[in-house]
């Protein structure tokens, strides 16, 4: 059965979701309360400087999963790009992920790579045996020096919280590398689009089954006009806040403009907690392949994200998942209404991981529709 069906949202969930059901004969309505699709994905040029500037912040795209890589092919030239970050501590520049140029730089040394691993393990604070916390994580793995170094103050910043009150789980895993390796990702496949991001979301809606509305806020009420409805906005507000706001983490950009090269790098972390500013991005350095005499760059700041502000990164502590859990039970009582993306589900993900799921939620729908199955609040659990 053909259907109409509304998505909010033209972020990367929304703009797969519609071009996978307009592909598939169905007729899609694309909301977006913003002037532009995209989200926070979202790049345009720099009148004054030519720069193609990754507005709410750097996006790097990076995946090891060849489907999505191929899917996002179709919309533009992915340029070869690694992500290789500098972080500053105390008047020093260091490589990060900690690698052996780190480790060496940092202690003074010329450790190998066998030396290295010996000597992590040795600093590493092995009386912690089951970490709980960020810092007892941290302190376990790269032991106290590091984590005074290149986490705790960033952290800090980062998330306006001591390192100590956050859970272990937000720093899953430290990547330590024991070679001279200092690709931020270990992704697959790395790049760029050589047009920008909201290049590809054009293109994905571009389709005679989609019809997109911008600066156009979707009412709940609305709902009823649509055979399904796809929803990757904050899942708090669809209920107008009923059991009070999620709490999130936004990101405020100082912007200045210069002539030539400000860094030499397109990101640098400023670890030091005295720095208000977590990093510095250099935008023109995420497209090498143009050339460019003037320069932009952003300094960023990390809050707690307010009412009017636009919402980042999910905190998801004890009392958000508490609060999710019962905007859960809500979405499920919905009829007709799936809860997708980084705020439909509040969980931080990745530009691939969106993509990905997003591919799997249209297939699911899709499969689902031609036996007149029932459509599920959720196609991935927020919870998990």
């Amino acid at each position: 059965m053909k259907r109409k069906n509304g998505i909010v949202g033209a972020g990367f969930s929304g703009a797969v979701i519609a071009r996978e059901l307009a592909q598939a004969g169905h007729q899609v309505v694309v909301f977006d309360s913003r002037s532009h699709v995209a989200g926070n994905c979202h790049t345009e040029r720099d009148a004054q400087t030519d720069v193609m500037v990754h507005v709410y912040g750097p996006h790097i795209f990076h995946t090891s999963n060849e489907r999505v890589w191929n899917y996002v092919q179709q919309f533009d030239e992915f340029m070869p790009f690694i992500n290789r970050v500098k972080s500053i501590y105390n008047g020093k520049v260091y490589s990060l992920p900690i690698n052996l140029m780190t480790i060496n730089a940092f202690f003074g040394k010329t450790l190998n790579p066998k030396e290295a691993a010996e000597f992590m393990d040795s600093i590493g604070d092995k009386s912690i045996t089951d970490p709980q916390t960020f810092e007892e994580q941290a302190l376990r793995f790269v032991g106290k020096e590091l984590y005074e170094a290149f986490f705790k103050g960033y952290t800090q910043k980062q998330w306006g919280m001591h390192p100590s009150e956050l859970p272990a789980s937000i720093l899953k895993r430290l990547p330590v590398r024991f070679n001279y390796d200092d690709n931020y990702y270990a992704s697959k496949f790395q790049g760029i689009p050589k047009h920008g991001y909201t290049y590809i979301v054009k293109r994905m809606l571009d389709h005679p089954n989609i019809t997109v509305h911008l600066n156009t806020l979707f009412e709940r009420s609305a709902a009823d006009e649509y055979d399904h409805v796809f929803y990757s906005g904050p899942i708090d507000a669809w209920f107008g806040y009923a059991e009070g706001r999620l709490g999130y983490r936004t990101l405020d950009f100082e912007v200045e403009r210069h002539v030539g090269d400000y860094q030499g790098n397109p990101v640098i972390n400023y670890c030091n907690q005295e720095v208000p500013f977590t990093r510095i991005s250099e935008h023109k350095h995420f497209a090498p392949w143009e050339q460019h005499d003037k320069t932009l760059i952003y300094k960023e700041y990390s809050r707690l994200c307010e009412e009017k502000d636009t919402p980042y990164y999910p905190i998801r502590l004890v009392k958000d998942k508490t609060q999710l859990a019962r905007y859960v039970e809500l979405a499920q009582a919905e009829r007709n209404v799936t809860f997708v993306g980084r705020l439909g589900t509040y969980r931080y993900l990745d530009m691939h991981v969106t993509i990905e799921e997003a591919l799997n939620a249209a297939e699911s729908f899709l499969t689902a529709d031609k036996s007149a199955e029932k459509i599920p609040a959720f196609f991935v659990n927020p919870l998990g």
